[in-house]
């Protein structure tokens, strides 16, 4: 098993637990209840840790490292509500129309 991820949440590691399973990669999470040796151990090493399978180490952390990436593309305006939105959402936040709904 290799680490290929560590944060200080575990809100930050479940996040990027499900971006690796959504891409097919099978993960575990690993320190997320030692948060109360932090003193006892290396702050570092009390932080909640992603491991994936050796042979799926470098998928994993390129997958990662594209979703660190900022969106691209430009703002949109929803169509059927008018809300402006930002490129990174495919769908409206207040009506839930989709994006391509909304391009000509």
């Amino acid at each position: 098993m290799k680490r290929v991820f560590r944060a200080a949440s575990l809100i930050q590691v479940a996040h990027a637990r499900n971006l690796l399973l959504a891409a097919g990669i099978d993960s575990e999470v690993r320190n997320q209840y030692i948060a109360g040796a932090m003193g006892e151990l290396p702050m570092l090493e009390t932080w909640p840790q992603l491991y994936v399978d050796d042979a799926d180490e470098f998928r994993a952390i390129r997958v990662l490292h594209e979703a660190a990436k900022p969106p691209t593309g430009s703002p949109w305006i929803c169509a059927s509500c008018g809300e402006g939105l930002e490129p990174q959402f495919t769908s409206c936040w207040r009506c839930g129309a989709e994006f391509a709904a909304n391009s000509p």
